[in-house]
């Protein structure tokens, strides 16, 4: 027999989960294995609200269905590493951030990558202001306090009156540059300026002289508004004391079968825009969003940005990825296999529990991939034709837009009632998961007591008080809600790369000969590693070279 790779004596030292005495034989039948499902199925009810109805939406308003193959890689590529890293935690009984730390390269007691994360943990927490922010706006629609924000959001934004201003003077003159459009972009445009149009009447006096603004060419500001402050306050409250007292299990429960109907409905309503002659897209649009291109003009190079942040968070992102062992050793699938013995009994449960792992991730898979190419393409069905882009005050309002082809105007409500329950329930959930990974790093740092129980809790109970708190700070003192989604994405992006190597290393090193898997298995990890390469290199350059102005 070959060598079994030995169990690193620090991470056992530390709280290994695996005991003989948790162990239990793996499920053989179908119903047998589909109770023992969870960690997937946790992580695809709560990535919905950043990546995918904000995010993933906001690329196709941008891009069309030009990066359709992008958004459907970003959801597939992962799940490979998000094995792997289950793989280690089930045989070795450790955390991520412990098995990150033990890679080549370490210098003192913390692993650079692990610094990394800690600064991509803190534009994690500005993401989580730009969710709760997208809470306070969806509740500001709905119960107005002061009114202010709903007034604000009737007259279109800076970004919008520009556009309009550009052609409008085109299309009253010669219609020089609106002639060298193609038609679809003509169409688009002819449907944008109208839409504006309409808009701008409709907001009166206060609309035209916004425009007037526009066309002195001084700077248009959005105002500062109260009631969606006011309502992220009351909502990062009610987080903090759920959180606090430990007692939220209802309350998500609730939530994620709301999520899980909004994702039906959003699923439908994509379906349903198919079934229209305005909306739909042809069988020839699909396939060439499913080929290698990028998107032109003078919005590429921004779809592209957006894109590119959008892939680190859409389906399983870098975050995701982290915390899956987590659940999974929650779960107790470490636990039931019990601690990593010679003996084959052992090399039959943890075979028998990696396959349940394997169901559980590859439905999870399938069900937020399902949900992130429907909000992709209702992004680039309505959004993109009618010239929208989801930004900063009117995130949720027009993001509502995309439901009213197919539900009219009921659908705001619609919207509405889910995007409360799918924001807030990734802003409990993830403010929950970013505590633990930041105490797991306080501990794996030194900087708290490793075997003290009492100290994890307390400096979890701390946290998850201070983190909400910190992110409805950077909504309330002025982060646009989607910049913050995509500052996160871009760090996640960056991110890959380095759980992708230590997959591979882990892979490689630490595997028990009796779990090798098939040279396929390795060859699409591979992939996915050169995936996350590519992906993080492409972003990093292009930031640069926007910075610097090339």
């Amino acid at each position: 027999m070959a060598d079994i790779p030995e169990d690193n004596p620090d991470a056992i030292a530390a709280g290994d989960p695996r005991s003989d005495e948790g162990v239990q034989q793996p499920p053989t039948s179908f119903m047998g294995t589909f109770r023992k499902l969870g960690p997937g199925l946790v992580i695809a009810a709560s990535i919905v609200g950043s990546g995918e109805l904000i995010a993933t939406t906001k690329t196709g308003a941008q891009a069309g269905l030009t990066l359709l193959w992008l958004i459907m890689i970003g959801c597939v590529v992962k799940v490979f590493a998000q094995i792997e890293l289950g793989r280690y935690s089930i045989t070795h009984g450790q955390t991520t951030l412990t098995a990150l730390n033990q890679l080549p390269g370490r210098i003192g007691p913390v692993h650079f990558i692990l610094w990394f994360f800690l600064i991509m943990l803190t534009t994690s927490t500005l993401q989580l202001g730009g969710i709760v922010g997208g809470v306070g706006q969806s509740l500001s629609i709905s119960f107005p306090i002061t009114g202010d924000y709903k007034a604000a959001i009737e007259i279109p934004s800076p970004t919008e009156l520009a556009w309009f201003q550009k052609w409008e003077d085109d299309l009253s003159g010669p219609r020089a540059e609106f002639r060298k459009q193609s038609a679809d972009e003509q169409q688009r445009i002819e449907r944008g300026h109208a839409r504006l149009k309409e808009q701008i009447q409709k907001s009166g006096e206060t609309g035209t002289k916004a425009l007037e603004t526009v066309r002195s060419g001084a700077k248009q500001v959005d105002p500062w508004t109260l009631d969606d402050r006011i309502w992220a306050g009351i909502v990062t409250a009610l987080t903090i004391a759920l959180l606090y007292s430990g007692s939220y299990g209802l309350l998500q429960t609730f939530a994620t079968i709301l999520v899980v109907g909004f994702t039906i409905a959003t699923i439908g309503n994509v379906l349903a825009l198919q079934t229209t002659r305005d909306w739909s897209f042809t069988a020839d649009e699909f396939i060439r969003g499913l080929s290698f291109h990028l998107p032109q003009g003078d919005d590429g190079w921004s779809s592209l940005m957006t894109a590119i942040a959008t892939f680190g968070i859409i389906g399983v992102g870098a975050m995701e990825l982290l915390v899956y062992p987590y659940w999974c050793i929650e779960k107790g699938y470490a636990r039931y296999t019990g601690r990593r013995s010679p003996d084959a009994a052992w090399a039959q449960r943890a075979r028998g529990w990696m396959r349940v792992m394997h169901w559980d991730a590859f439905l999870s898979l399938l069900v937020y991939t399902l949900a992130t190419m429907a909000f992709y393409v209702m992004g680039a069905a309505v959004l993109y034709r009618e010239g929208r882009d989801p930004e900063g005050l009117r995130m949720v309002s027009t993001l509502a837009s995309a439901y009213v082809p197919i539900f009219g105007e009921s659908a705001k409500w619609l919207f509405l009632l889910g995007a409360v329950a799918v924001l807030y329930s990734t802003f409990l959930v993830a403010s929950a998961g970013n505590a633990r990974l930041f105490v797991d790093f306080l501990k794996i740092s030194g900087a708290i007591d490793k075997h003290s129980e009492k100290v994890n809790n307390r400096w979890v109970t701390i946290l998850c008080v201070l983190l909400p708190l910190f992110a409805f700070t950077m909504f309330a003192l002025g982060a646009d809600p989607v910049l913050a989604v995509l500052i996160s994405g871009f760090m996640q992006a960056i991110m890959l790369p380095m759980i992708g190597f230590g997959t591979l290393y882990f892979r490689y090193t630490a595997t028990d000969p009796r779990l090798k898997p098939h040279w396929t298995w390795d060859a699409a990890l591979i992939m996915s590693f050169i995936a996350f390469v590519i992906t993080g290199a492409w972003g990093v350059t292009s930031q640069v070279m926007s910075l610097i102005g090339k």
